[in-house]
C-alpha cells in the first residue's frame, strides 16, 4: 500500500502510550490500532484533527505516500 501511516514513530517522539492518545483523543484502543498498525482503510479527517491536536503535529507527520513500484 502506498500510504504509510506513522501514528507510532509520532506517539514515539512525544512520549506517548496508546492508551494515552486512546483517552486523549476518545478513540477505543482497538480503532486507533488497527490505525497505528497500517490496516485502516480510511481516516475520516474529524479523527485525523483530533489525532494532530493531541499529538501537536501535521497530517503529513502521520501519514506518508510511498510511490508504488509495480506503477512504474
Amino acid at each position: 500500500m502506498p500510504i504509510i501511516v506513522n501514528l507510532d514513530v509520532m506517539m514515539a517522539k512525544r512520549k506517548m502510550s496508546l492508551n494515552e492518545l486512546s483517552e486523549k483523543v476518545d478513540l477505543s484502543l482497538s480503532n486507533l490500532s488497527i490505525l497505528k498498525t497500517g490496516k485502516a482503510k480510511a481516516i475520516r479527517f474529524s479523527t485525523l484533527e483530533v489525532i494532530c491536536k493531541a499529538l501537536e503535529c501535521q497530517p503529513g507527520d502521520i501519514l506518508e505516500f510511498l510511490e508504488d513500484e509495480k506503477a512504474l
